[in-house]
């Protein structure tokens, strides 16, 4: 017997045809990327971009450090645009709460037993709960792939509900990681289950682990983010993640976003970019000089 989840997925006319996907992703990108090449488009995506610090590493003394850049950006670059968020593990978001100046700039934590989602659904609502008690404004969260590829679907989509509620005020987003699950009929299946669970973004990878974004796993999110919009009325966000570190990488995103979804979805309430690396290398397309600023 279907169950309501498979039935849901079985609704999607998003192709699942993987050659048709490489070749329309080419198409998009060969006939419309260097249109989008402007000093205006880069500043957007320096605004959309989530800097991101997720390393073994990482302590309230050097997350600390890492959100007062932000804070001297803002002093030093006034005529640019801050960051989107600032990315923490879920212990760091009183820090960053208590160090960050700029308004403007969301604190965003991963939860869920990231990057792997292997622990018990109890830990993930806890650690979610506190993240957001401790001034979390967005949860960045894992499917469960394991229970996904099992055929599960009940599984995957009660823990993204019941996560989704200790969020509370917060913003979810679900990482599918696209990597793991490489084929377009998976990725068409991942979309629609985050987003009838209750997703506010839908993200392609952890870049922990397994391969980071693609374009042609983007191509697939954004078809289907516009059809849920169609049926639903409801606007959901996408964000690349997963070594987008160039200028150019995040032109192609931005491509496809502009072409499938258009214009309403190119700013940084729907469109965002998980990057560590990406900021600095826009900042130096910007600005016309190499610069190391974060």
């Amino acid at each position: 017997m279907t169950d309501k989840y498979h039935e849901q997925v079985a609704k999607s006319g998003v192709t699942t045809d993987d050659a048709f996907v490489s070749a329309e992703v080419k198409r998009i990108i060969e006939k419309n990327l260097e249109a989008n090449r402007t000093p205006e488009v880069l500043k957007l995506l320096f605004n959309c971009i989530d800097l991101t610090t997720l390393n073994a590493t990482d302590s309230p003394s050097s997350v600390a450090r890492f959100t007062e850049r932000v804070n001297d950006f803002e002093e030093q670059h006034p005529e640019l645009p801050p960051v989107a968020a600032i990315c923490v593990y879920p212990c760091f978001s009183p820090v960053v709460r208590t160090v960050l100046d700029v308004s403007e700039v969301n604190i965003a934590c991963v939860s869920g037993g990231f990057p792997s989602s292997q622990t018990f659904p109890e830990v993930k609502i806890a650690e979610t709960a506190l993240a957001v008690e401790g001034g979390a404004d967005e949860i960045d969260i894992v499917m469960n792939v394991g229970d996904f590829l099992d055929g599960d679907w009940e599984e995957v989509c009660d823990e993204i509900s019941e996560i989704k509620h200790s969020c509370r005020h917060a913003h979810l987003k679900v990482i599918l990681e696209t990597g793991a699950l490489k084929t377009a009929e998976n990725i068409r299946a991942a979309s629609v289950l985050a987003m009838y669970s209750g997703a506010d973004f839908i993200k392609t990878s952890t870049g922990k682990g397994y391969p980071g974004a693609s374009l042609e796993a983007a191509y697939v999110m954004c078809q289907c983010i516009k059809e849920y919009y169609e049926a639903t009325g409801t606007m959901v966000g996408f964000k690349p993640a997963g070594g987008v570190s160039t200028t150019e990488e995040a032109l192609g995103y931005y491509t496809l976003v502009k072409e499938i979804l258009g214009e309403k979805w190119l700013d940084n309430e729907y469109f965002r970019i998980g990057a560590s690396r990406l900021a600095n290398n826009l900042l130096s397309d910007i600005l016309g000089e190499e610069t190391k600023f974060f």
